[in-house]
């Protein structure tokens, strides 16, 4: 069984059901049952040790399952907000995901428990910081495991309940301890596994809307098409690059904005010493394969990388009932998780600084040859302000980007008496990557909403008296998208008020 981000998307936000075939359930049956009779007269850490810098304790065989019932209960200590719904359950499909590794040595019956946990929507509470990342993402995980046998707080039906009454409800019973269910519970990196998983679908969303726009940006300016030409990317090599110019070809096919160089330039003899139309457009039009290339390739590496980690057994100790053996190591540490998000946040923050350059192309009219009036400003010059305002919001939220942008993988601070004395603070990488990820949205729903706004600017040219640009000679995917926007905001004159029309097209530009 393999679970894929397709997966991951279908489960979170189309609820569709997660099912388990016979034969995983089997294997997990098999490295129980092989840790059952191997563990019996041996010393296993976190079975029959303390946890951590107190695994040189021995713990007494009267006192194994309480030692259990000990690690989720006393690091259930995470703090500030809980995490989405959405987060939440990626990273227990992500736990489950190592789970069905059949490597940890579980009772079937917690697999079971947690499929339904996911299949029913019942969500453990788990607060947004605690996880250092390393022996994976032990304080939130505890507060997911907390929940599985039967204690804490979960939201279910879209109200904040207590554990064991809504598994009563559902007709389930808490988990029960075995062998190590606890600490096989919490030990791993599903947390920030999962909501990395939600941070590559949203970085993939993004891109789309990133290529897209990108297009009706050389649309409004009428840039020569040979920018996104097969021939000019496939001399660069990188794969990124060449898809990014096909997608942007894909969409232009029928535009007629797009000024052909072959056709302009090429045909006949020049004697002009000014060119009014610009040559070779602005690097944040002009270069978008080249600069979105390396983005997509960074997304495809982190989307292959997340994916890896959703089937793997990230638990310690590893119970191997192939081999006979158990072995010990640091399959929890989460730096392929950490450096991915780290990376992904930086691809996506100079996403955002394109889009806010696109946007000062469209306001400003000394950069954009004067063919858009002031900040797109349909109204009266010097007494309405038209979208002025909203370049500060996009400007101030890429700059607050840009400060997230400092890599948090080489943040590591040693604790736990020194044991973990290097972490990878992976879920902090993947909250600050998702941060940086809704910053995205806002300046993207800005984006759109100016590209609208400089589209019925050229459409009743008042500004320059220049021939009027009707929406038809924009390709199918500009008008479809041009449709989309002004069903939510109409053509500004007037002032108004633009942060609830943000709110609605990033809403619009966030489903996935």
């Amino acid at each position: 069984m393999y679970i894929t981000l397709d997966d991951i998307q279908g489960i979170v936000f189309a609820n569709k059901k997660i099912d388990i075939d016979n034969t995983t359930m089997q294997e997990v049956e098999k490295s129980y049952n092989f840790l059952h009779d191997f563990a019996a007269d041996k010393i296993i850490y976190g079975i029959n040790t303390g946890f951590g810098p107190m695994a040189q304790w021995r713990v007494d065989d009267d006192d194994l399952r309480e030692l259990q019932y000990n690690i989720i209960r006393s690091h259930s200590t995470g703090a500030g907000e809980p995490l989405s719904d959405t987060d939440v359950k990626a990273a227990m499909i992500a736990r489950l995901g190592s789970f069905i590794q059949a490597r940890s040595g579980i009772h079937p019956s917690l697999v079971t428990l947690l499929k339904e946990f996911i299949n029913r929507n019942i969500i453990p509470f788990i607060p947004c910081h605690g996880s250092v990342g390393a022996s994976g993402d032990l304080v939130q995980l505890a507060h997911i495991a907390l929940c599985l046998i039967g204690e804490g707080r979960v939201h279910y039906q879209h109200e904040w309940r207590c554990t064991a009454d809504v598994l009563k409800e559902c007709g389930l019973q808490p988990a029960k301890i075995y062998i190590r269910e606890g600490l096989s519970v919490t030990n791993g990196t599903s947390v920030m596994t999962g909501i990395g998983a939600i941070n590559c679908l949203h970085a993939e969303n993004l891109l789309k809307w990133a290529v897209l726009t990108s297009v009706w940006m050389n649309e409004i300016a009428e840039s020569y098409d040979d920018l996104m030409s097969e021939p000019l990317n496939k001399a660069r090599r990188h794969s990124g690059q060449q898809q990014i110019a096909q997608q942007m070809r894909e969409i232009a096919y029928n535009s007629h904005r797009l000024r052909k160089r072959e056709h302009s330039l090429y045909e006949y003899k020049h004697t002009e010493k000014i060119f009014q139309h610009k040559i070779q457009a602005y690097y944040s039009l002009r270069c978008t394969p080249q600069i979105f290339g390396p983005i997509l390739e960074t997304i495809q590496t982190s989307k292959n990388i997340i994916e890896q980690e959703l089937n793997a057994a990230s638990d310690n100790p590893i119970v191997d009932h192939t081999t006979q053996n158990v072995y010990h190591g640091g399959n929890f540490h989460g730096d392929y998780i950490s450096l991915e998000q780290d990376k992904l946040k930086i691809a996506l923050t100079r996403l955002t600084m394109t889009a806010e350059r696109q946007l000062n192309y469209l306001f400003h009219n000394r950069i954009n040859d004067d063919i858009l009036p002031p900040f797109l400003n349909k109204g009266t010059l010097g007494l309405n302000y038209g979208m002025q305002a909203c370049q500060f919001t996009a400007t101030s939220t890429t700059a607050e980007c840009q400060t997230l942008s400092m890599p948090n993988y080489v943040h590591s601070i040693p604790n736990n008496n020194d044991n973990q004395d290097i972490v990878s603070m992976g879920t902090n990488s993947a909250l600050l990557c998702r941060q940086v990820i809704d910053n995205s949205y806002q300046v993207m729903a800005i984006l759109l909403i100016a590209l609208a706004q400089a589209t019925d600017c050229l459409a009743d040219n008042t500004y320059n008296n220049k021939p009027n640009i009707p929406l038809s000679d924009y390709c199918s995917t500009t008008q479809h998208t041009y449709r989309q926007i002004r069903e939510i905001i109409d053509c500004r004159v007037d002032d108004q008020p633009f942060y609830q029309q943000i709110e609605q097209v990033i809403s619009l530009i966030k489903k996935l």
